[in-house]
Protein backbone atom coordinates (compact mmCIF):
# COMPACT_ATOMS: atom_id res chain seq x y z
CA UNK A 1 0.00 0.00 0.00
CA UNK A 2 1.01 3.47 -0.74
CA UNK A 3 2.05 5.04 2.21
CA UNK A 4 1.58 8.89 2.88
CA UNK A 5 4.68 10.83 4.10
CA UNK A 6 5.89 14.35 4.85
CA UNK A 7 8.23 16.93 4.25
CA UNK A 8 9.64 18.35 7.38
CA UNK A 9 13.70 19.93 8.03
CA UNK A 10 15.27 17.95 10.65
CA UNK A 11 14.82 19.89 13.39
CA UNK A 12 12.25 18.74 15.98
CA UNK A 13 9.41 21.50 15.60
CA UNK A 14 5.19 21.23 16.86
CA UNK A 15 4.65 19.90 13.64
CA UNK A 16 6.99 16.61 14.02
CA UNK A 17 4.56 15.94 17.11
CA UNK A 18 1.11 17.07 14.92
CA UNK A 19 1.87 15.10 11.63
CA UNK A 20 3.14 12.15 14.08
CA UNK A 21 -0.50 12.83 15.71
CA UNK A 22 -2.24 12.02 12.61
CA UNK A 23 -0.72 8.93 12.02
CA UNK A 24 2.41 9.59 9.77
CA UNK A 25 5.59 8.04 10.60
CA UNK A 26 7.87 8.51 6.98
CA UNK A 27 9.80 11.64 6.11
CA UNK A 28 10.66 12.82 3.49
CA UNK A 29 13.59 15.09 4.93
CA UNK A 30 16.35 17.80 3.79
CA UNK A 31 19.66 18.86 4.16
CA UNK A 32 20.42 21.78 6.07
CA UNK A 33 22.34 24.11 3.55
CA UNK A 34 22.80 26.97 5.48
CA UNK A 35 25.43 25.75 8.01
CA UNK A 36 27.63 28.13 9.57
CA UNK A 37 31.48 28.10 7.13
CA UNK A 38 34.08 25.75 8.41
CA UNK A 39 30.94 23.41 9.06
CA UNK A 40 31.00 19.87 8.17
CA UNK A 41 29.42 19.37 4.21
CA UNK A 42 25.75 18.90 5.01
CA UNK A 43 25.75 16.15 2.53
CA UNK A 44 28.62 14.47 4.27
CA UNK A 45 27.70 11.23 6.04
CA UNK A 46 28.49 12.43 8.95
CA UNK A 47 26.00 14.98 8.78
CA UNK A 48 23.08 12.78 6.57
CA UNK A 49 23.40 10.35 9.77
CA UNK A 50 22.74 12.77 11.98
CA UNK A 51 19.55 14.33 10.32
CA UNK A 52 18.49 10.36 10.04
CA UNK A 53 19.00 9.89 13.55
CA UNK A 54 17.21 13.12 14.37
CA UNK A 55 14.04 11.78 12.57
CA UNK A 56 14.46 8.47 14.10
CA UNK A 57 14.88 9.82 17.55
CA UNK A 58 11.15 10.68 17.48
CA UNK A 59 10.02 7.51 15.68
CA UNK A 60 10.15 8.95 11.74
CA UNK A 61 11.96 7.21 8.90
CA UNK A 62 13.81 9.21 6.43
CA UNK A 63 12.77 7.47 3.41
CA UNK A 64 13.26 10.40 0.67
CA UNK A 65 15.43 13.30 0.26
CA UNK A 66 14.44 16.49 -1.30
CA UNK A 67 17.14 19.38 -1.05
CA UNK A 68 20.00 19.23 -3.17
CA UNK A 69 23.56 20.70 -3.05
CA UNK A 70 24.22 23.81 -5.47
CA UNK A 71 23.38 22.30 -9.30
CA UNK A 72 23.10 25.30 -11.57
CA UNK A 73 26.57 25.02 -13.24
CA UNK A 74 25.89 21.43 -13.58
CA UNK A 75 22.39 22.70 -15.48
CA UNK A 76 23.80 25.42 -16.92
CA UNK A 77 27.18 23.97 -18.48
CA UNK A 78 29.21 26.18 -17.12
CA UNK A 79 32.97 25.91 -15.46
CA UNK A 80 32.85 24.37 -12.39
CA UNK A 81 30.10 21.94 -12.89
CA UNK A 82 32.09 18.84 -12.34
CA UNK A 83 32.67 19.84 -9.10
CA UNK A 84 29.29 19.97 -8.30
CA UNK A 85 29.05 16.68 -9.92
CA UNK A 86 31.38 15.03 -7.77
CA UNK A 87 29.70 16.62 -4.52
CA UNK A 88 26.11 14.98 -5.93
CA UNK A 89 28.08 11.82 -6.28
CA UNK A 90 28.95 11.96 -2.75
CA UNK A 91 25.68 12.83 -1.66
CA UNK A 92 24.65 9.68 -3.48
CA UNK A 93 26.87 7.09 -2.57
CA UNK A 94 26.09 8.29 1.57
CA UNK A 95 22.49 7.72 0.88
CA UNK A 96 23.31 4.37 -0.15
CA UNK A 97 25.30 3.95 2.63
CA UNK A 98 22.43 4.91 5.10
CA UNK A 99 19.49 2.86 3.18
CA UNK A 100 17.67 6.28 2.08
CA UNK A 101 16.67 4.84 -1.47
CA UNK A 102 15.39 8.16 -2.70
CA UNK A 103 16.87 11.35 -3.80
CA UNK A 104 14.55 13.70 -5.69
CA UNK A 105 16.16 16.37 -7.72
CA UNK A 106 15.07 18.88 -10.51
CA UNK A 107 16.59 20.29 -13.59
CA UNK A 108 15.31 23.99 -13.47
CA UNK A 109 17.91 26.65 -13.70
CA UNK A 110 18.88 29.00 -11.54
CA UNK A 111 15.14 29.67 -10.91
CA UNK A 112 13.20 27.22 -8.68
CA UNK A 113 9.31 26.93 -8.35
CA UNK A 114 7.93 29.96 -9.23
CA UNK A 115 4.41 32.09 -8.06
CA UNK A 116 3.28 35.70 -8.96
CA UNK A 117 1.25 36.12 -5.79
CA UNK A 118 1.27 34.03 -2.69
CA UNK A 119 -1.72 35.82 -1.05
CA UNK A 120 -5.01 34.47 -4.03
CA UNK A 121 -7.79 34.10 -1.27
CA UNK A 122 -9.26 30.88 -1.85
CA UNK A 123 -12.42 28.64 0.18
CA UNK A 124 -12.66 30.53 3.47
CA UNK A 125 -10.68 33.39 2.51
CA UNK A 126 -7.78 30.41 2.83
CA UNK A 127 -4.52 31.87 1.03
CA UNK A 128 -3.07 30.05 -1.93
CA UNK A 129 -0.14 30.94 -4.08
CA UNK A 130 -0.42 31.48 -7.92
CA UNK A 131 1.08 31.91 -11.28
CA UNK A 132 0.24 34.60 -14.20
CA UNK A 133 2.81 33.87 -17.27
CA UNK A 134 1.38 37.17 -18.53
CA UNK A 135 2.98 39.03 -15.59
CA UNK A 136 5.93 37.54 -16.03
CA UNK A 137 6.89 38.49 -20.11
CA UNK A 138 8.27 41.45 -19.14
CA UNK A 139 10.24 40.90 -16.49
CA UNK A 140 14.26 41.19 -17.53
CA UNK A 141 16.69 38.22 -18.09
CA UNK A 142 18.68 36.86 -15.75
CA UNK A 143 22.49 37.16 -16.02
CA UNK A 144 22.70 33.89 -18.08
CA UNK A 145 20.75 35.43 -20.71
CA UNK A 146 18.89 32.96 -22.78
CA UNK A 147 19.49 29.35 -22.82
CA UNK A 148 18.28 27.16 -24.77
CA UNK A 149 16.59 23.56 -24.42
CA UNK A 150 18.55 21.82 -26.15
CA UNK A 151 21.70 23.07 -23.58
CA UNK A 152 19.31 21.75 -21.00
CA UNK A 153 19.20 18.54 -22.42
CA UNK A 154 23.26 18.14 -23.36
CA UNK A 155 23.33 19.23 -19.72
CA UNK A 156 21.13 16.50 -18.21
CA UNK A 157 22.81 14.18 -20.69
CA UNK A 158 26.12 14.80 -19.38
CA UNK A 159 24.81 14.83 -15.86
CA UNK A 160 23.44 11.65 -15.82
CA UNK A 161 26.13 9.88 -17.95
CA UNK A 162 28.29 10.44 -14.67
CA UNK A 163 25.50 10.32 -11.25
CA UNK A 164 23.96 6.83 -13.17
CA UNK A 165 26.44 4.86 -12.13
CA UNK A 166 27.40 6.14 -8.78
CA UNK A 167 22.95 5.32 -8.43
CA UNK A 168 23.35 2.21 -9.55
CA UNK A 169 25.90 0.94 -7.85
CA UNK A 170 24.55 2.67 -4.63
CA UNK A 171 21.26 1.92 -4.92
CA UNK A 172 19.60 4.79 -4.76
CA UNK A 173 16.75 5.63 -7.36
CA UNK A 174 16.98 9.33 -8.75
CA UNK A 175 12.83 10.98 -8.65
CA UNK A 176 13.63 13.89 -11.50
CA UNK A 177 10.94 16.77 -10.16
CA UNK A 178 8.90 18.20 -12.94
CA UNK A 179 9.30 22.29 -13.91
CA UNK A 180 7.05 24.07 -11.97
CA UNK A 181 5.21 25.87 -13.80
CA UNK A 182 6.01 23.48 -17.04
CA UNK A 183 6.31 26.72 -19.63
CA UNK A 184 9.57 27.23 -21.17
CA UNK A 185 11.29 29.81 -21.00
CA UNK A 186 11.00 32.09 -18.32
CA UNK A 187 12.97 35.64 -17.99
CA UNK A 188 15.08 33.62 -21.19
CA UNK A 189 15.97 30.48 -19.32
CA UNK A 190 14.71 26.84 -20.72
CA UNK A 191 12.97 24.77 -18.76
CA UNK A 192 12.69 20.77 -20.27
CA UNK A 193 11.44 18.90 -17.51
CA UNK A 194 7.55 20.14 -18.89
CA UNK A 195 6.02 17.52 -20.69
CA UNK A 196 4.52 13.89 -20.89
CA UNK A 197 6.77 13.62 -23.82
CA UNK A 198 9.87 15.15 -22.19
CA UNK A 199 9.53 12.97 -19.20
CA UNK A 200 9.47 9.69 -21.99
CA UNK A 201 12.54 11.49 -23.24
CA UNK A 202 14.42 11.81 -19.76
CA UNK A 203 13.86 7.96 -19.13
CA UNK A 204 15.46 7.02 -22.60
CA UNK A 205 18.31 9.84 -22.24
CA UNK A 206 20.71 7.39 -19.63
CA UNK A 207 18.48 3.97 -19.70
CA UNK A 208 19.06 2.82 -15.98
CA UNK A 209 16.75 1.24 -13.03
CA UNK A 210 17.82 4.13 -11.15
CA UNK A 211 16.45 6.75 -13.33
CA UNK A 212 12.65 8.01 -12.81
CA UNK A 213 10.18 10.20 -11.63
CA UNK A 214 8.80 12.48 -9.05
CA UNK A 215 5.30 12.29 -9.78
CA UNK A 216 4.54 15.57 -8.68
CA UNK A 217 0.63 15.98 -9.31
CA UNK A 218 0.20 20.07 -9.34
CA UNK A 219 2.54 19.51 -12.61
CA UNK A 220 1.22 16.76 -13.91
CA UNK A 221 -2.07 17.77 -13.96
CA UNK A 222 -1.23 21.08 -16.41
CA UNK A 223 0.54 18.46 -18.49
CA UNK A 224 -2.10 16.70 -19.52
CA UNK A 225 -6.21 15.80 -19.44
CA UNK A 226 -5.70 12.28 -18.38
CA UNK A 227 -3.48 11.91 -15.07
CA UNK A 228 -4.42 8.48 -14.22
CA UNK A 229 -3.32 7.05 -17.29
CA UNK A 230 -0.27 8.98 -16.93
CA UNK A 231 0.53 7.67 -13.99
CA UNK A 232 -0.25 4.42 -15.32
CA UNK A 233 1.64 4.96 -17.91
CA UNK A 234 5.35 5.53 -16.36
CA UNK A 235 4.36 2.85 -13.59
CA UNK A 236 7.48 1.46 -12.26
CA UNK A 237 9.54 4.52 -13.11
CA UNK A 238 7.30 6.70 -10.63
CA UNK A 239 9.77 6.66 -7.15
CA UNK A 240 7.90 9.37 -5.29
CA UNK A 241 4.78 11.60 -5.62
CA UNK A 242 3.70 14.69 -4.36
CA UNK A 243 0.12 14.98 -4.53
CA UNK A 244 -1.36 18.65 -4.25
CA UNK A 245 -4.14 20.37 -6.76
CA UNK A 246 -4.33 23.37 -9.10
CA UNK A 247 -7.41 25.15 -10.92
CA UNK A 248 -6.35 26.67 -14.28
CA UNK A 249 -3.91 25.68 -16.86
CA UNK A 250 -0.26 26.16 -16.85
CA UNK A 251 -0.38 30.20 -18.14
CA UNK A 252 -2.11 30.91 -15.11
CA UNK A 253 -3.19 28.84 -12.31
CA UNK A 254 -3.56 29.00 -8.51
CA UNK A 255 -3.13 26.19 -5.98
CA UNK A 256 -6.46 24.76 -3.93
CA UNK A 257 -7.11 22.29 -1.33
CA UNK A 258 -6.71 19.37 -2.14
CA UNK A 259 -10.74 18.65 -2.40
CA UNK A 260 -10.70 21.41 -4.88
CA UNK A 261 -8.56 21.77 -7.67
CA UNK A 262 -9.13 19.80 -10.81
CA UNK A 263 -7.66 16.52 -10.50
CA UNK A 264 -9.98 13.50 -9.93
CA UNK A 265 -7.73 12.18 -7.09
CA UNK A 266 -9.64 9.19 -6.32
CA UNK A 267 -8.89 8.02 -9.57
CA UNK A 268 -5.33 8.71 -9.30
CA UNK A 269 -5.37 7.00 -6.43
CA UNK A 270 -6.86 4.06 -7.91
CA UNK A 271 -4.27 4.56 -10.43
CA UNK A 272 -1.14 3.80 -7.91
CA UNK A 273 -2.99 1.10 -6.30
CA UNK A 274 -3.04 -0.66 -9.68
CA UNK A 275 0.20 -0.31 -10.75
CA UNK A 276 1.49 -1.52 -7.21
CA UNK A 277 3.31 1.47 -5.93
CA UNK A 278 4.97 0.95 -2.77
CA UNK A 279 6.46 4.24 -2.07
CA UNK A 280 5.79 7.32 -0.52
CA UNK A 281 3.65 10.32 -1.51
CA UNK A 282 3.06 13.63 0.94
CA UNK A 283 0.94 16.58 0.34
CA UNK A 284 2.09 19.16 -1.05
CA UNK A 285 1.70 23.49 -1.61
CA UNK A 286 -1.56 23.47 1.02
CA UNK A 287 -3.38 26.49 1.79
CA UNK A 288 -3.03 28.93 4.09
CA UNK A 289 -5.99 28.11 6.79
CA UNK A 290 -7.31 30.67 9.37
CA UNK A 291 -5.09 30.63 12.45
CA UNK A 292 -1.76 29.55 10.56
CA UNK A 293 0.78 32.13 8.91
CA UNK A 294 1.89 32.43 5.84
CA UNK A 295 5.44 32.87 6.09
CA UNK A 296 6.54 29.91 4.38
CA UNK A 297 3.45 30.05 1.86
CA UNK A 298 2.01 26.72 0.77
CA UNK A 299 3.55 24.90 3.62
CA UNK A 300 1.66 26.41 6.52
CA UNK A 301 0.86 23.47 9.49
CA UNK A 302 -2.60 23.19 9.47
CA UNK A 303 -3.30 23.09 5.98
CA UNK A 304 -0.97 20.08 5.62
CA UNK A 305 -3.05 18.18 8.70
CA UNK A 306 -6.21 18.62 6.58
CA UNK A 307 -4.24 16.77 3.64
CA UNK A 308 -2.91 14.09 5.16
CA UNK A 309 -7.05 13.06 6.82
CA UNK A 310 -7.94 14.17 3.14
CA UNK A 311 -5.36 11.40 1.34
CA UNK A 312 -5.68 9.28 4.18
CA UNK A 313 -9.53 9.05 3.98
CA UNK A 314 -9.26 8.27 0.35
CA UNK A 315 -6.39 5.94 0.79
CA UNK A 316 -8.23 3.87 3.01
CA UNK A 317 -11.60 3.67 0.45
CA UNK A 318 -9.77 3.24 -2.50
CA UNK A 319 -7.17 0.06 -0.97
CA UNK A 320 -10.56 -1.38 0.89
CA UNK A 321 -12.23 -1.91 -2.73
CA UNK A 322 -9.58 -2.97 -4.29
CA UNK A 323 -9.83 -5.97 -1.74
CA UNK A 324 -13.23 -6.57 -2.29
CA UNK A 325 -14.16 -9.75 -4.34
Amino acid sequence: MIEIAEYLPPNHSVLWDMVQQCGVSKVVGTMDLDSPNGAEAPWSYTSLLRAKNAYADHSFELVVLESRPPLDKAKLGLPGRDEEITIVCELIRNLGLLGIEVWCYEWMPVMNWMRTSTTIRSRGGALVTGYDHSQMTKAPLTEYGEVSEEQLWDNLRYFLERVIPVAEAAGVKLAMHPDDPPLSPIRGLARIMRSVENFERLLELVPSPMNGIALCQGNFTLMTDDLPAVIRKFADKIFFVHMRDVAGVAEKFQETFHDAGKTDMVACMRAYRDIGFDGVLRPDHVPTMAGDDNENAGYSAIGRLFAIGYLKGIREAVYAEGRQP
